[in-house]
C-alpha cells in the first residue's frame, strides 16, 4: 500500500516535509550491524545527485553515528563500524548534520538555478549532475559554446541569486505535474512511471522541475554562484563545475 510521498516503506520521511528540521524524536522498528529502520527520520537518503545526510542517533546516553543512508524496502540508516546499535523498540533522538546538510540545500537550489539560467537562454536539457557540498557539475546538451559563455551564465546566475526568488517546494498528482511544460528537464524523463505523487520545485519564475531533493527557502540563501570551469565532454556534452560560497 502507498502511504504517499513523505513515506518510505515504514518510515516518515520527515525531511520532505520540513527541509529546516534538524533533530526529531523517533522510534527503533528494525535495527542490526547492517542497518536501522526508524518510524520517522529525516535523514536524506540521497538521491538525484544529492549525497545521503550524515548525522547520528543519541539514546539512553549512548550513541550511534549515522555514516550513510540506504533505500530499500525500508529507509535504512547504516551505523559507523562498531557503534552500538540502539535495541528494538527504543526511543531515539535523530540528529543530522547540520553543516553538510545545509551546504547540499544550498548546492541542490544553485544546480536547479544553473540549470533554469542555462535552459531559458540557450534552451538545452541537462544531461547529468553530480554535487559534493558547495560544488557541483552538470552536463549539457550544448552543441555550441558561445564566446564569453563561462562569465555570461555566472552573470546570470548571481543576478538570480541576488533576485532572491521564492523557492517552492509542493506535491502533485502525476497527470497534473506532467501538465507543466517542461518540468522534465532532463534528456530522460527520470520519474518512474509508478509514481504517482510528482514532487515539484520551483525556484519562483525561473524554473519549475520535478525533484526529490531537499532545497534552501529562496535563491539569496545560494550565496554566490562561480562557474569555475566549463568542459568538452565530446559530442555536445558540455559539463559546468560551479562553486558555491557565502
Amino acid at each position: 500500500m502507498s502511504m504517499g510521498t513523505h513515506h518510505h516503506g515504514r518510515t516518515a520521511r520527515l525531511e520532505l516535509r520540513d527541509q529546516t528540521l534538524r533533530e526529531w524524536d523517533a522510534v527503533v522498528l528494525d535495527a542490526g550491524p547492517e542497518g536501522i529502520i526508524l518510524d520517522r527520520s529525516a535523514f536524506y537518503p540521497g538521491g538525484g545527485g544529492q549525497p545521503p545526510d550524515l548525522g547520528v542517533l543519541l539514546w539512553q546516553g549512548v550513541q550511534t553515528r549515522i555514516a550513510g543512508v540506504r533505500k530499500g524496502d525500508d529507509l535504512v540508516l547504516i551505523p559507523a563500524e562498531g557503534d552500538p546499535v540502539p535495541p528494538v523498540g527504543t526511543s531515539v533522538r535523530g540528529a543530522v548534520e547540520d553543516e553538510r546538510r545545509t551546504a547540499l540545500m544550498r548546492t541542490h537550489s544553485g544546480l536547479h538555478l544553473l540549470c533554469g539560467v542555462v535552459f531559458r537562454d540557450y534552451g538545452c536539457l541537462v544531461t547529468g549532475g553530480n554535487m559534493e557540498p558547495l560544488t557541483a557539475r552538470m552536463d549539457f546538451d550544448l552543441r555550441e559554446v558561445p564566446p564569453g559563455f563561462k562569465q555570461t551564465v555566472e552573470d546570470a546566475c548571481n543576478k538570480e541569486v541576488e533576485a532572491d526568488r521564492r523557492i517552492d517546494v509542493r506535491t502533485l498528482p502525476r497527470a497534473e505535474a506532467f501538465e507543466i511544460p517542461d518540468i522534465v528537464r532532463t534528456a530522460t524523463n527520470l520519474v518512474p512511471p509508478e509514481v504517482e505523487d510528482v514532487r515539484i520545485v520551483d525556484i519562483v519564475g525561473l524554473d519549475t522541475q520535478a525533484d526529490g531533493g531537499t532545497h534552501v527557502g529562496s535563491t539569496r540563501q545560494i550565496g554566490r554562484i562561480t562557474v569555475a570551469k566549463v568542459e568538452n565532454k565530446g559530442r555536445g556534452f558540455r559539463r559546468l563545475r560551479i562553486k558555491i560560497s557565502d
